[in-house]
């Protein structure tokens, strides 16, 4: 297993690289960079201030737009690789590049981020004036709230659901408790966000939970035990929309690796050999059941934590993670970008070797050793 493991480390320096250059040249292939967007700008004051001014009906102030539009015309800035660069003066958008790093070829500026990477330098926003390691830790906690708390109750719900639904498969609880998860699987989370909302949150019905952030204004002022009340208060209905729709496809695969294991030979001999119910599911059939569940499992944490929780974060006014990286993408904040990738990246490869090691725990049949990575 030491092999195995040492493998799959050695074999993420690959890996972060192959994404980092595939993200890259994507990224610098999508319109509308910080470049442009801060070209855009400068042009939107400029004819804003354009439309102020003529409307003062000052004659000097019309002659003063005349001369700008006929230096507009002659500038050079129409020839500019960038959209919106016309009638801006050539070494303002060089200085505009200088300031955002594009006054450097791409290959450079890729080096010189994976060089900053190793030393943990992962920079600062273009729109945040603030260090990219601090945004992140900054929306972590909201994040691994909503990740970690759905994750372990969508598990504590789905595997004890599946397990009773695979032994009284074709019951009418088995019927019952199928129409609940069929409902649970066909309304998104954000769906469902909404009618908490509007039954719990002050919609149309009830007012007893926040609608927005993770704590209180007077949370300094709240004794220990109010605190660790608080914070679950304000979390009861995004990680309740988020457990309604998580635990559904759980359910179902929990409750079809149990009925195939059930129905295999080996079951059927434990029975035969005087092997009571319990002791047979849970002393053979969970344990390789359960394989195919903690497969899952690093998949499950890691969609939930950075993918799933975005739309919950943005109707519940939670700033996380979700939202950070949906708002870097837009904004074309690219140290943001990269940074969070990065993370992300190394999060989700480290927990799906967390996987592989729980794989071991459960069955020590599996040796990854005789394997190739």
């Amino acid at each position: 297993m030491n092999a195995y493991i040492i493998k799959r480390l050695l074999l993420m320096i690959p890996t972060l690289f192959g994404i980092m250059v595939i993200n890259f040249a994507i990224i610098q292939a999508a319109p509308g960079g910080p470049v442009e967007q801060t070209l855009a700008k400068i042009q939107g004051l400029q004819g804003s201030s354009t439309e102020r001014i003529s409307g003062a009906g000052s004659t000097e102030i019309l002659s003063n737009n005349s001369q700008f539009d006929n230096n507009k015309s002659s500038s050079t800035g129409g020839s500019s690789k960038y959209r919106g660069a016309q009638g801006i003066d050539p070494e303002t958008i060089k200085e505009i590049e200088k300031m955002y790093g594009f006054d450097k070829p791409a290959l450079e500026r890729f080096i010189d981020m994976l060089k900053n990477y190793l030393t943990l330098d992962f920079g600062n926003s273009f729109y945040r004036d603030e260090s990219v390691i601090n945004l992140v830790i900054e929306k972590l906690p909201v994040s691994i709230s909503l990740g970690l708390w759905t994750t372990i109750l969508v598990y504590l719900i789905s595997i004890p659901l599946g397990i009773k639904k695979a032994v009284s498969d074709g019951s009418s609880f088995d019927i019952w408790s199928s129409a609940l998860i069929t409902f649970g699987y066909a309304i998104p989370s954000f769906l469902f966000a909404i009618l908490l909302i509007i039954l719990f949150a002050g919609g149309s019905f009830i007012d007893i939970f926040p609608l927005r952030g993770l704590f209180s204004e007077n949370w300094e002022e709240l004794s220990t035990i109010d605190k660790i009340k608080d914070y679950f208060w304000h979390l009861t209905l995004p990680i309740t929309a988020m457990v309604i729709s998580g635990f559904a496809t759980l359910t179902m695969l929990c409750k079809n690796s149990f009925i195939d294991e059930i129905s295999k030979q080996y079951v059927l001999t434990a029975k035969a050999k005087g092997a009571n119910e319990k002791r047979v599911l849970y002393g053979h059939v969970f344990r390789n059941a359960m394989l195919i569940i903690i497969a899952g499992f690093p998949a499950a944490l890691f969609g939930i934590l950075f993918t799933s929780s975005l739309l919950i974060e943005l109707i519940f006014s939670l700033d996380g993670l979700g939202l950070l990286g949906y708002e870097s993408v837009i904004n074309r904040d690219y140290p943001v970008v990269f940074g969070t990738l990065f993370i992300f990246t190394i999060i989700g490869l480290i927990v799906s070797l967390i996987g592989d090691i729980m794989y071991v725990i459960i069955d020590p049949r599996i040796d990854f050793d005789k394997r190739e990575v």
